[in-house]
Parts: C-alpha cells; sequence; structure tokens
C-alpha cells in the first residue's frame, strides 16, 4: 500500500508557502521532473502530491552548471598538486582532530581495522576536518545536475532517488541539508549512494549525521574504506627503480591492476619491499619535484582510489596520513 513520504516534507512544504520563486516552480512543471515523481511513487511509495510540492521549492543554480561545464584546467603535475594537500597547516590540523577524537578513531580502527591516520586523512584532503563542506542545498545541486546537464543525467538522478531515500529514512528535512556543487555531502563528501551503502550510527544515537558529527564521520569512512576490501596492516605503495627501454609497458592503463610484480620485474621494475612475485600492482609514475617517480599501489593503495578515482588523490591520501601520524610521534 502507498503510503505518505514522512512528515518532513509536508512540514518543509509548509514553511515555504509563498516564497518560492519562478524559477523554483518551472522545475515541477517539467515532463523529466514529472515522470521522476512518477516513478518515485510507484517504485518507492512516496505521495506524489508531496513531491509535487516540494520541487516548487527546488532552484535550479547555474553556479552548479557553470561549475561543471567549466572547462577542465590543465591537470596539476604532482609536485604541484601535492603541495595543495601536503601543508604544515593541514598536517597540525590533523594532529589536532586526531588528539580530539582519539577515542573514537581508535575504536573505528579497533572495528573497521583501518588506521586512525588514513580516516584522518580522507577527511583532512576532503573538506579540512569538517571546515569546508559545501553551502549548496543538495537537492538543488542535484536536481540541477539530474534535469539540466546531459552528460551525467542518470547518474545526478539516481543520486537524486538517493538522497530521497536517506532523507526519509533519517527522518530529516530534504531542503535543510547542504554539499558540494555536485551532493557530495558532510565531513567525509559521501554522495547519497554511498552515505546509504556505507554511512553507520557510529555513536548510537538512532541518526546518522555526517554533517556535523564527527562520531559518525569517523565510523562511516572506516566502514566505507572495510567494505571496499581494505587489508588491516596492509601496505599502501611502494616506490620502484627502474631501467631499461621496457619500463612504460609496466604501467597501468586506469586503476586496476593488470600485472604482478613478477611481471613488472621482467620490464625493468624493481622494489626494496620483498613484495611477493604474483602480488597484483597498480603501476604509475608521477611528476615529482626532483624528476619522475615510479611507484607499486597495493591492494590498500587501489581501495583509497575508490574513494576517488585519481592516482594523484590516492597518493596525497596516503602521504598525507604519514606525516600526520609522524607529527603525532607515531603514536
Amino acid at each position: 500500500m502507498r503510503q505518505l513520504c514522512t512528515g518532513f516534507i509536508a512540514a518543509s512544504l509548509l514553511a515555504t508557502v509563498g516564497t518560492t520563486s519562478v524559477q523554483a516552480a518551472d522545475y515541477e512543471s517539467q515532463p523529466q521532473v514529472q515522470a521522476f515523481i512518477q516513478q518515485m511513487a510507484n517504485e518507492h511509495g512516496f505521495a506524489q502530491e508531496q513531491l509535487h510540492g516540494l520541487f516548487t521549492s527546488v532552484e535550479r543554480k547555474q553556479s552548479i552548471l557553470d561549475a561543471i561545464s567549466r572547462p577542465a584546467e590543465r591537470a596539476k603535475p604532482w609536485k604541484d598538486y601535492r603541495k595543495i594537500f601536503i601543508t604544515d597547516q593541514r598536517i597540525q590540523r590533523g594532529v589536532d582532530f586526531w588528539k580530539q577524537h582519539a577515542v573514537t578513531l581508535a575504536r573505528a580502527e579497533q572495528t573497521y581495522g583501518v588506521p586512525a591516520e588514513v580516516i584522518v586523512s580522507i577527511i583532512g584532503v576532503e573538506t579540512f576536518y569538517g571546515r569546508i563542506t559545501g553551502n549548496f542545498r543538495v537537492i538543488d545541486a542535484l536536481s540541477t545536475l539530474g534535469f539540466d546537464y546531459p552528460p551525467r543525467a542518470d547518474f545526478f538522478r539516481k543520486e537524486l532517488r538517493e538522497f530521497l531515500l536517506l532523507a526519509r529514512d533519517q527522518q530529516v528535512n530534504p531542503l535543510t541539508l547542504k554539499g558540494s556543487y555536485a551532493g557530495a555531502m558532510g565531513m567525509p563528501q559521501f554522495m547519497p549512494s554511498s552515505y546509504r551503502a556505507y554511512a553507520v550510527d557510529f555513536d548510537n544515537d538512532g541518526h546518522i549525521n555526517i554533517w556535523s558529527n564527527p562520531v559518525d564521520a569517523i565510523g562511516s569512512v572506516a566502514n566505507y574504506f572495510k567494505v571496499h576490501g581494505w587489508q588491516t596492516g596492509g601496505a599502501v605503495v611502494s616506490r620502484a627503480s627502474v631501467n631499461g627501454a621496457r619500463v612504460d609497458e609496466g604501467l597501468t592503463q586506469g586503476l586496476d591492476p593488470v600485472k604482478n610484480v613478477g611481471e613488472l620485474a621482467e620490464l625493468g621494475w624493481q622494489n626494496q619491499d620483498g613484495l611477493a612475485a604474483d602480488l597484483p600492482i597498480t603501476a604509475f609514475r608521477l611528476e615529482g619535484a626532483e624528476g619522475n617517480e615510479y611507484w607499486m599501489g597495493q591492494k590498500n593503495f587501489y581501495v583509497i582510489t575508490r574513494y576517488n578515482r585519481s592516482v594523484m588523490y590516492a597518493m596525497a591520501v596516503h602521504q598525507l596520513s604519514q606525516e600526520i601520524r609522524r607529527a603525532r610521534g607515531g603514536q
């Protein structure tokens, strides 16, 4: 039996009656939005009249379309990218965050097997430890991209569906939650689908709050890594020395490992860590401050790329985590 979507939508509509703009009202009348509402009613039991009312308050944001459509800037080389995240201030704030939440981080490490410094580093890279989480209403971001950005409309409509489901599950007003221009949310910048799949109520208060509750944010990051295959006690990367004419043949195209240590050795790759010959490797080259660097990413490196599918992102997270642990005295 179809049920009314829980009271947060009705309450939000009462609060916004008479204040919606023409721009906002245009969304509710769009055929593709009408079809989306019908789908949500048929497949998930939402009341159509309440969703119609909700979308009269949703706003199309040109600034979001500008941000996602802006021609990509020239990719920074590693020597410049690294400077963005491996800074004295970010390291010290990471140490402070660890000290402030030491008990929670220790419990997360014990529960999920993910080192505290890795959890801290993710939150540090994503939002500077919760200081920069985004000022766009999530529903505006996902609707703008889902209905007005054809290249990735299907992806963002799926995330909009997941967002409405999580708002209903958590009994929160979908018009109040804020995030990035792409709809990433809270201290760890989870997309709605990641929130529903991996976010946890780590303080057991009956709600999952990754926006302002660092306990839930810490537990959620650790759970994300655990589910994606983090190997407790495993290494992340090994520096490689290379020589010969076939070195570039060893470089991984994409992120999924396609060669192992033994196969790379035949192409001129060597490491000093005694890695097993049959160990799958993501092999990559970075433009460092002192020239090219060659690295062998192991399973845990690959897991970090599940958070953000970028070799440089994963290296920034790893190296920041190491610097934070070092600055904290290796405790």
